[in-house]
């Protein structure tokens, strides 16, 4: 699989208000290894009860949901900080194996795995010797 062939951009990707909310686009990596693609991104205040991944004919989509920090006591003096929603799809190969499909979140940083699926993988063919 060309590394190219492996993961492309949504093009109809932008950022649109959801829920009188701003939704952000979160800046990500993607990496290849032989058996599996890795998508990283970040999504600062988000936690697991705010994801949402799904893939739907083959168009990943990563949604993200920040709650709003309120320290229990304090009353707001300033507020700069936004939250929102943070959202990214990408259209993937048809060769993922959708069921193998892993994703964690820690410190704001979610990464989704997604193997390959077997017959998508590089193999070695062994050469016979022919007399």
């Amino acid at each position: 699989m060309n590394k190219n062939e492996a993961v492309k951009r949504n093009p109809t990707e932008t950022a649109e208000p959801v829920e009188n909310r701003p939704v952000f686009v979160p800046d990500t990596d993607i990496y290849e290894k032989e058996n599996s693609i890795l998508v990283r991104c970040d999504m600062p205040g988000v936690d697991s009860s705010g994801m949402e991944i799904t893939l739907d004919d083959h168009v990943l989509t990563i949604t993200g949901s920040q709650g709003r920090y309120q320290p229990e006591g304090f009353d707001p003096v300033l507020e700069e900080y936004g939250t929102g929603v943070y959202r990214r799809s990408f259209t993937m190969s048809r060769e993922i194996d959708e069921a193998g499909i892993t994703a964690r979140i820690r410190n704001g940083v979610l990464e989704v795995e997604l193997p390959k699926a077997a017959d998508a993988r590089p193999r070695r063919i062994a050469v016979e010797v022919a007399d």
